[in-house]
């Protein structure tokens, strides 16, 4: 993922309410949201290197990861998708994955990672060094810098799930796919400045990217209650963001 908004025990129905975008090369091969049928896991798989982007587990885990946008960062070190599948698949809880993973957070490419189970939640990085934060109840954003790094696009989507939670009435997601759907630039004056150019920060600010070749393949919202029951609702598009499926699954 590359944008993420979510809301942690701080709604009356969800004590997880999560929005985010994944974008990814159009020709790197992925399979769809589905149950796998080789681990408890409920999420979209990267082909290539055989993680996920993000996902749930039917006892009511979720995971979530992006990298690090930094050109002077070697991309070096084992899947960063590999974080997922293997908190997924685990019985430690949050607190304790989390002082293990500490411990060879390293070994992997560059990433921030995101886990939550019935009782906790953290952020997790590995640069600069390795780090991790228990996270507090809240509205927090993650883009592909560093936790609640108030980049424009987190800053908006972070404000839009606010919304949502004071204003929905049906709980319906639509307003929270409206928001990952803005293709909207920031102004430049509020861009970031990650060694890439001011010309692809400009394309790269906007919440959908929508590109030939690169851009947001993915718009995904998860919601898990106080009983670890919920649902998790894929959008996927193809180059130049065409629409390529959706597909529900509750558990």
């Amino acid at each position: 993922m590359c944008l993420i908004a979510f809301a942690w025990n701080t709604h009356p129905r969800w004590r997880l309410l999560l929005a985010g975008n994944r974008d990814e090369a159009h020709a790197r091969p992925s399979a769809p949201l589905a149950r796998w049928d080789d681990a408890p896991v409920i999420a979209g798989r990267d082909l290539e290197a055989g993680g996920t982007w993000i996902g749930v587990s039917p006892g009511g885990r979720c995971g979530v990861v992006t990298n690090v946008r930094d050109p002077r960062v070697p991309q070096s070190g084992r899947s960063r998708g590999l974080l997922v599948t293997d908190w997924l698949r685990g019985s430690a809880d949050a607190t304790a994955h989390a002082q293990a993973l500490r411990q060879v957070a390293g070994q992997y490419r560059p990433f921030n990672l995101l886990t939550f189970d019935a009782h906790a939640a953290y952020y997790l990085g590995n640069r600069p060094e390795p780090r991790a934060q228990a996270v507090t109840p809240g509205v927090h954003g993650l883009s592909n810098a560093d936790f609640n790094t108030p980049w424009p696009k987190t800053r908006l989507l972070m404000t839009r799930l606010q919304a949502w939670l004071e204003e929905a009435r049906d709980e319906a997601f639509e307003p929270l796919f409206a928001a990952l759907a803005d293709e909207r630039p920031a102004l430049d004056d509020e861009l970031p400045d990650t060694g890439i150019g001011r010309d692809r920060e400009r394309w790269l600010s906007a919440a959908f990217v929508r590109g030939a070749d690169y851009g947001t393949r993915a718009s995904t919202v998860v919601a898990i209650d106080h009983a670890g029951h919920g649902q998790i609702v894929e959008r996927r598009f193809g180059p130049n963001g065409r629409p390529d499926g959706q597909t529900t699954i509750d558990w």
